[in-house]
């Protein structure tokens, strides 16, 4: 009898042991960043926006995966910090909040060989830095940050390199969620000159929240801006709130369109209600298959196009401080009183 008792306890115990050997556990400090907040996701939604603590210093954040997965950690200097996770890996990260880029990460070897990768970059120029990417990710084809790195040395770059974008996309093998689908990247890339700068915007028709059809003729303004985001992405976010600010002041001169990537729309929809977005969003539920994605041309988030009244591609890609310095640039000044 005393036998048959101890049976559940034991298999609570060994499935307690086997939940921990699961769990993915990023631990260390940062000089500099005592106490605070930090913001943290999955590339491409492979883990929602979460936030680790720190205090005195120190931090320590445990969270169960399945698979290898590409996490960014957000600063409140919107720094970014790309470290990998896996089951049961336990990654030590120690540097300066200042020099992040310096930051050493131990604990497997993708984190370390991205500690190599970011301390090289710090001294090279963009073009070396792009060949850098090139040659890690032949030799981590698998890896789940292929596609943040894609986007961050190739596509959001001052000079983008779509054509060395699509060489590095045929190198990566990954399934979703880490990459949306690598034929339908590919192909992207293959037609992305359709967004070049002087290009007429493509063609597109869509129905936002409200049930209200949205399509090229909706932006008509001075200044158009076209925006991806998602619940999952902080850099997107924010984005979206630093925008309200841009869109109160400029009144009719600036159009805004947003197209979120999350699977649920009603969490969507809550979202977009209680953070008061007054423009059109789109979110049809169907993430990357989006009719609307594929007929832009947009493939991540963040992403964004910028036209004028006529409908021509003005930007393409920017990042978010780039993105506001240039609808403010855009934008007619108003008269001082």
């Amino acid at each position: 009898m005393k036998r048959l008792l101890f049976l559940p306890l034991i298999v609570l115990l060994l499935a307690a042991c086997s939940q921990r050997h699961d769990n993915f556990v990023l631990e260390g400090s940062f000089k500099g960043f005592s106490q605070g907040e930090l913001y943290i996701y999955g590339v491409n939604g492979a883990w929602p926006l979460d936030t680790i603590g720190v205090a005195k210093g120190k931090f320590r954040y445990a969270v169960p995966i399945t698979e290898p997965t590409a996490f960014v950690i957000v600063f409140p200097n919107f720094a970014e910090l790309l470290v990998m996770g896996e089951p049961g890996a336990d990654v030590e990260i120690e540097g300066d909040a200042s020099h992040l880029l310096q930051t050493k990460i131990t604990g497997t070897k993708e984190n370390e060989a991205l500690t190599t990768f970011r301390r090289q970059t710090a001294e090279m120029t963009p073009q070396q830095a792009s060949e850098a990417v090139f040659n890690l990710l032949k030799e981590y084809p698998q890896a789940p940050f292929a596609t943040y790195l894609i986007q961050r040395y190739y596509i959001q770059s001052p000079t983008p390199d779509y054509k060395r974008a699509a060489e590095i996309a045929k190198l990566i093998t990954l399934p979703p969620p880490q990459l949306p689908n690598n034929g339908d990247l590919i192909r992207w890339l293959k037609g992305v000159d359709a967004l070049r700068d002087g290009n007429k915007l493509p063609q597109f028709t869509a129905t936002d929240l409200n049930g209200r059809p949205v399509s090229n003729a909706d932006l008509k303004a001075p200044v158009n801006i076209i925006t991806t985001w998602s619940s999952w992405n902080y850099e997107s976010i924010n984005l979206q709130r630093q925008l309200q600010n841009r869109f109160r002041q400029a009144g009719s001169d600036l159009r805004i369109l947003s197209i979120c990537v999350d699977a649920d729309v009603k969490d969507c929809r809550r979202r977009v209600t209680r953070d008061s977005v007054k423009w059109s969003t789109v979110c049809d539920g169907r993430m990357w298959e989006s009719p609307v994605l594929n007929a832009l041309g947009l493939a991540f988030v963040p992403d964004n196009i910028v036209t004028d009244a006529s409908g021509k591609i003005l930007a393409h890609g920017l990042q978010n401080r780039d993105l506001l310095t240039k609808i403010d640039n855009l934008l007619p000044k108003k008269p001082k009183d």
